[in-house]
């Protein structure tokens, strides 16, 4: 079993069978293509809210099976996905099934040989949104790896990326590894989880990489030009499709003065700042609890953007420079977290750029070798067309 790579697709007669009235089916959607795999086996599930067979959890599914579950690891956000974003996730156990829930968003992000202990397979199923920092894939990363050096076998249940047309932004300098960038990728990179997960293989991003045992159930019937719009919300403040377009453009305002409305009901799909006018819309972020106890500028009343009907998609910094010139004018820094910014852009160039005062077509110029590179590198691991 070791060292292989396996794509399962499920007969289009299965496909019709069992969902006609769909299009797009996701991984999970499939058993017929994994439950064989699982059958008889110790099973480990890292999954969280959205992971989803229809109207019903994958846990529950698999248990409804008679599919024999150890545990449950947990990503950011939780394995209900009620925890607001850096929140710390403790072990615990669900209390619907009893099953044990081991955090992977604490003080261990890497599974531990005593976590997989016993364990024949792991099942990764979690919702993607196409963004280099949303640690879901970081997440990933480690459960991978983990898996390779113990002799576990992984199975990802693929999902859409809904940014999945897009490849854009800065690709990651090494040397600003962290858990919000954990590959040589544009901030928007454009695969799956899946093609990722071939990536980081195929790459050997990973310890042992040639001894994983991967199996993947791509998504049937998608292209990365599908508009797909996501049945569960995958993080507490990215609640809808309009977020979720907005996030790439938006999370780098996380490393500056600027709310981007956590703590208001338009989470990533507002900005604002109190003494720096952005633009006319007024708001004031509330802690709430479930999604943002402690948002940026609480109880402030708030000058900015109301972007909740908004265009901008990809990732477009044409915002951050607009704001990086109105702090300007007005002798107040925008960029208070240099670190941060630099990690959540992968490298400090972009940064460097934009304290110069670039131009928009200049910063975007300066990414485009490195996304010819990418392009080229990512081409053996892609399982959709790409039109």
């Amino acid at each position: 079993m070791k060292g292989r790579v396996q794509l399962i697709v499920v007969t289009l007669l299965t496909v019709l069978v069992s969902f006609s009235s769909q299009a797009i089916i996701v991984g999970a959607e499939q058993p017929a293509a994994y439950l064989p795999l699982l059958q008889g086996k110790q099973v480990g599930l890292v999954v969280n809210q959205t992971s989803r067979v229809r109207d019903q959890h994958l846990v529950d599914f698999l248990l409804s099976q008679h599919i024999t579950i150890t545990s449950v690891f947990a990503p950011e956000h939780g394995f209900r996905g009620n925890a607001g974003a850096g929140e710390t996730i403790s072990d615990g156990t669900d209390a619907k099934t009893g099953l044990p829930i081991r955090s992977l968003y604490g003080k261990t992000k890497k599974p531990t040989p005593a976590m997989l202990a016993g364990i024949d397979i792991l099942v990764f199923d979690i919702q993607d949104v196409g963004a280099r920092f949303y640690t879901y894939i970081s997440t990933l990363h480690y459960v991978m790896e983990a898996a390779a050096e113990q002799g576990i076998a992984v199975l990802v249940l693929d999902r859409p990326n809904p940014n999945g047309r897009f490849v854009d932004g800065p690709v990651l300098d090494l040397a600003f590894q962290s858990f919000v960038g954990m590959h040589p990728i544009p901030l928007l990179h454009g695969m799956t989880v899946g093609e990722l997960a071939l990536m980081i293989r195929g790459e050997q991003w990973i310890n042992s990489a040639q001894a994983l045992s991967l199996t993947i159930v791509p998504v049937f019937d998608y292209r990365k030009t599908d508009r797909y719009v996501l049945p569960v919300p995958p993080s507490p403040n990215l609640p809808n499709e309009q977020a979720i377009r907005l996030y790439p453009s938006l999370c780098l305002f996380e490393a500056t003065e600027i709310s981007v409305g956590r703590g208001t009901p338009w989470p990533f799909q507002v900005i604002g700042h109190p003494d720096v006018a952005l633009g006319e819309f007024a708001f004031t972020p509330v802690s709430m609890p479930e999604s943002a106890p402690n948002p940026k500028h609480q109880d402030m009343p708030l000058q900015g953007l109301n972007l909740t009907g908004s265009t901008m998609e990809g990732f477009d910094i044409s915002l951050l420079l607009t704001a990086i010139q109105a702090f300007k004018e007005s002798d107040k820094p925008l960029i208070d977290r240099a670190r941060f910014f630099d990690l959540l852009s992968g490298t400090d160039s972009l940064r460097q750029q934009i304290n110069k005062g670039d131009s928009l077509q200049a910063i975007r110029a300066s990414w485009q070798p490195a996304l010819a590179k990418y392009q080229q590198r990512r081409q053996p691991y892609l399982l959709y067309p790409l039109n």
